[in-house]
């Protein structure tokens, strides 16, 4: 799904990334885990050039997402991302953020097909060159209806549809986080990366948070976490990256980087944080 060539990725003088290269594949959860400075959510951020690469590829689906001619907008929709800082428009409702992203795109394509099908309107009429004209079936009423449809039974699936009327400051971390995770489900992507979810929650909050992504695991999500959660990166992945310096060190099955670690960087973080 995603095929990763020789990345990097520099600030200046600073080398944060250095000619990593990996791949993963449909329904994987890949857990990325390290010491803080290691590369982590550049990385991450790189998988869908929120970070543009100084140098390298990054392949999603059969197209360089990183050369600078593709429109990167079009299959940024296929990659859900969540933030350490939740993200959500603090001036709209719960179910306005949700809804935003879909209406967003949706009336993109709607506003594409009527002009389109003005364009061969056009044609035909000066004899230019015939050409059918499609049936445009769907109106901007009924695409506001389904997005709001569709948040309905997402915030329904998390037991939030209480809170589709209100705002961001008035929920809790956890409930944000929820929220945020949600909204990105909305677009309904292929893949969902997650830069460290929990890290600005108390710590009751953070098994809420936990639960939901663990529930998009069972669905057979793919999905790439940041995290400083050990158990739960036990727990769920399939695959364990082991960052520092720039560089995976170790890309291993969660049972062998957790008991029988290879690179001695891991098992001297593995000893301070377990």
């Amino acid at each position: 799904m995603i095929d990763v060539r020789n990345l990097t990725k520099n600030y200046g003088q600073l080398e944060v990334l250095k000619d990593i290269t990996t791949t993963i594949h449909e329904g994987e959860k890949i857990a990325i885990i390290g010491p803080s400075g290691s590369g982590k959510s550049t990385f991450l951020r790189c998988l869908n050039c929120m970070e543009d690469p100084t140098g390298g590829s990054i392949i999603f689906n059969g197209v360089d997402i990183s050369d600078f001619s593709v429109d990167i907008n079009v299959h940024r929709r296929h990659m859900g991302m969540v933030f350490q800082q939740f993200n959500l428009f603090n001036n709209k409702t719960v179910l306005d953020n949700i809804m935003l992203a879909p209406i967003t795109i949706a009336m993109q394509n709607l506003r594409k097909q009527q002009f389109k099908r003005f364009i061969n309107k056009i044609r035909n009429l000066v004899a230019i060159e015939k050409r059918p004209l499609d049936e445009i079936t769907t109106t901007p009423a009924q695409i506001r209806q389904a997005a709001r449809e569709n948040a309905m039974n997402l915030l329904k699936r998390i037991g939030l549809e209480d809170k589709a009327t209100v705002y961001p400051s008035t929920l809790s971390g956890g409930q944000k986080q929820r929220i945020a995770i949600i909204r990105a489900l909305a677009m309904n992507p292929k893949v969902m990366l997650f830069d460290e979810p929990t890290s600005s929650l108390d710590p009751e909050m953070v098994g809420e948070v936990l639960d939901l992504i663990k529930k998009l695991v069972e669905d057979g999500m793919t999905m790439v976490i940041v995290t400083h959660e050990m158990g739960f990166a036990r727990e769920v992945a399939t695959r364990v990256f082991f960052m520092d310096e720039g560089i995976i060190l170790e890309d291993d099955t969660p049972e062998r980087i957790f008991t029988s670690p290879q690179n001695p960087r891991t098992k001297n973080f593995l000893a301070k944080v377990l």
